[in-house]
C-alpha cells in the first residue's frame, strides 16, 4: 500500500508540473515551439485569419493598399502623380476637371446608355438614344471613337447623328462575327489609346 501511495504522489506531481508548463505557454500567447507557418495554419483553422490574410503583427512595415479607392479617383490620382513628377508640366494648361468629366462620361456610357443592335452584312449597326446622361455621354464619345476604331482595326466605322440618336455602323469583310460578339460596349473599348488620351486631356493637349 505504501508503494502505491508513493507512485500516485509521483504521478500527481508530474501532472501538476506539466499543467503549469502549458499555462505558462498560453500566457505568452502561443506555443513557443510553434513555427511561423504552424501559427498561420492554426489561426486559419480557428477562423482568426482567412487564406491570403496576414496577421497584423506580421504585416510588412509601411505596407499600403495597391488601389487608392474608386476607379475614376484612382485614374485621376495616377495622372496627378505623373504630372507632379514631370518638371516639364505646364500647369497653366492642366485640366483635371476636364479629365474628371470624361471619366464621368465613360461611367454614364457603360451604365446608362440605351443601345439597340441590328445585324447588317459584314457587321452590325448600333442605334444609341441621346436622352439622359448615358445619351449625352454617347453623343460626345461615339463620334470621337468611331474613326479611332477604324484606324486601329482597319474596319469601316461610321457614326452619324440623326435627330435624337446616333447611328454607328461597323463592318468588315470576314469580321462580322467578332463585331457582333463585341457589341457596342466591346467596340467602344477596343484599342489601347484610352490611357494616352486621358494623359493628354489632363495636360490640356486634347479636348474631351
Amino acid at each position: 500500500m505504501r508503494r502505491v501511495r508513493t507512485g500516485f504522489a509521483v504521478l500527481l506531481a508530474a501532472g501538476i508540473a506539466s499543467g503549469q508548463a502549458v499555462l505558462a505557454g498560453g500566457a505568452a500567447g502561443h506555443d513557443p515551439s510553434m513555427g511561423h507557418d504552424s501559427m498561420q495554419h492554426e489561426m486559419m483553422q480557428s477562423g482568426q485569419m482567412q487564406p491570403g490574410q496576414m496577421p497584423h503583427d506580421m504585416a510588412p512595415a509601411g505596407a499600403l493598399p495597391a488601389e487608392p479607392g474608386q476607379g475614376a479617383f484612382a485614374a485621376i490620382a495616377e495622372i496627378v502623380a505623373m504630372l507632379m513628377a514631370d518638371p516639364a508640366t505646364d500647369w497653366s494648361r492642366v485640366d483635371i476637371d476636364g479629365l474628371r468629366q470624361h471619366l464621368v462620361d465613360m461611367d454614364s456610357l457603360v451604365t446608362q446608355a440605351r443601345v439597340s443592335t441590328a445585324p447588317v452584312p459584314d457587321g452590325a449597326v448600333f442605334t444609341i438614344a441621346l436622352k439622359g446622361p448615358g445619351g449625352a455621354a454617347a453623343g460626345r464619345m461615339v463620334p470621337a471613337h468611331a474613326p479611332v476604331l477604324a484606324a486601329e482595326t482597319g474596319w469601316t466605322s461610321r457614326a452619324e447623328r440623326q435627330g435624337d440618336r446616333i447611328v454607328w455602323t461597323v463592318t468588315a469583310p470576314g469580321a462580322a462575327e467578332p463585331i457582333r460578339a463585341l457589341g457596342f460596349f466591346g467596340l467602344m473599348a477596343v484599342g489601347d489609346h484610352h490611357r494616352r488620351h486621358h494623359l493628354a486631356m489632363a495636360r490640356g493637349d486634347m479636348a474631351r
